[in-house]
């Protein structure tokens, strides 16, 4: 029991750091999982949860991130920022859908925190994305067995 208590954290703790800047991919640990026969639906719920909270980390460093601009170790330039301004109000809120995929995925969370997006928007856009994700990835697995 405890051995399958640190298998779901372990799961929880990657799909978490996923959804952040670290270059982690849970969907290689969720697939595993399903292939050792864990359960689908806990699978499922543990790895949106962690990565759905690492979103909201994202966002959470957008909304203050601003406050930094003028710091020599600030990750963005000016011209970098305006750009993804402009891009996130060209598309809105809708673009968060795209949340679930690499590499493009976790900064448009940070933008949107930066863009003052409402977290009860985000948050409902973001989950349906991710969730959505790995319920694909779920069945498609499953479905190959």
């Amino acid at each position: 029991m405890m051995t399958d208590l640190a298998i779901y954290a372990g799961l929880f703790l990657t799909a978490l750091a996923a959804a952040t800047i670290v270059p982690m991919q849970s969907e290689a640990a969720l697939v595993g999982l399903l292939l050792a026969d864990f359960s689908p639906w806990l699978l499922v719920a543990v790895a949106s949860v962690g990565n759905v909270l690492g979103s909201v980390i994202n966002w959470l460093l957008g909304r203050g991130i601003e406050g930094f601009r003028n710091q020599s170790w600030f990750p963005a330039s000016e011209a970098g920022l305006d750009r993804a301004r402009r891009w996130y109000r060209q598309y809105g809120k809708w673009s968060l859908l795209l949340s679930w995929l690499p590499i493009f995925g976790d900064p448009l969370t940070v933008v949107a925190g930066v863009m003052r997006e409402p977290f009860p928007v985000f948050l409902l856009l973001v989950a349906a994305a991710k969730i959505g994700r790995y319920l694909v990835l779920a069945a498609t697995t499953l479905s190959v067995l």
